[in-house]
């Protein structure tokens, strides 16, 4: 992974035009985002798609994926960042605003086999110390999935235990559930 210190403030980064890959902005230096593979996508879009149905028709949440949230002196962009209704900015139309400048109350990443864990754990340490309830790391390769929570140490999922959900979303999911969506056959 490429690591470009910069002489940019936050703010100066932000007025940039976006650049292909993104970067996020993390302690003064730009770090690439790394394009999806098919594994990762795949990921990211069932999850998308499972966490909305569960939580969309109530307005409980929402999840959106690669959504760059800027707080705390950083802007990431986690492979899905999931809000609680109320904390969705809307304008006079009841459009969302494009600008998010709050942690997400739940971040989920995925580990591209080019991703540093650690790096990415970070990402998620950080949204901890911003008021965040909950995140997850996906991790493909041994098909498990570390969750963390405020003020308790991390939990390592594997097979059928029923992951560590927001109450107020109704859904219910292990790791075996959200692996089993690469098997296509």
């Amino acid at each position: 992974m490429v690591v470009i210190a910069s002489s940019l403030s936050l703010e100066e980064f932000l007025k940039q035009p976006e650049r292909k890959p993104p970067f996020e902005y993390i302690d003064g230096k730009l770090y690439p985002k790394p394009m999806p593979k098919r594994q990762h996508s795949l990921l990211q879009s069932e999850l998308c798609m499972a966490i909305n149905a569960a939580s969309k028709p109530n307005k409980v949440a929402y999840a959106f994926p690669e959504l760059r949230c800027t707080f705390g002196g950083c802007s990431l962009i986690p492979d899905l960042a999931i809000l609680y209704w109320d904390k969705i900015e809307l304008d006079a139309e009841g459009i969302p605003i494009d600008d998010v400048y709050v942690a997400p109350d739940w971040t989920i990443e995925i580990l591209s086999p080019d991703q540093s864990a650690n790096r990415v754990t970070a990402n998620i340490v950080h949204c901890l110390k911003f008021g965040f309830q909950l995140g997850w790391l996906v991790d493909p390769r041994d098909q498990s999935i570390m969750v963390f929570e405020p003020d308790k140490l991390p939990t390592l999922f594997q097979g059928e235990e029923a992951l560590i959900i927001p109450n107020q979303i109704n859904l219910t999911l292990c790791a075996k559930d959200i692996f089993d969506w690469l098997k296509l056959r």
